[in-house]
């Protein structure tokens, strides 16, 4: 008689992290890999909101200055500050 033992599949020949096996352990959900492709697009719900909240008229960059400050406020103008932030520094 021939004993059969099944081969090992590529999720266990991985080396998983400490923090995934511990997020696994108590349940949490796996990490969702951000997709690929044109996720700027998507992010920019309202082309020009920042500058209106802000009070910036016409096509004028907007200040650093006025930028930083508005980046520590909370809801919709500090989460569309980070954005702009961010943005700029992928120029």
């Amino acid at each position: 008689m021939k004993i059969v033992t099944p081969k090992p599949s590529k999720e266990d020949k991985m080396v998983k992290d400490p923090i995934e096996k511990l997020k696994e352990k108590r349940g949490f959900p796996k990490t969702v890999k951000a997709k690929e492709g044109k996720w700027i697009q998507s992010a920019i719900k309202k082309p020009g909101a920042l500058r209106e909240q802000l009070g910036i008229k016409g096509k004028k960059p907007i200040p650093a200055k006025m930028l930083d400050r508005a980046t520590k406020a909370p809801g919709k103008l500090g989460q569309r500050a980070r954005l702009a932030k961010t943005l700029r520094g992928m120029k």
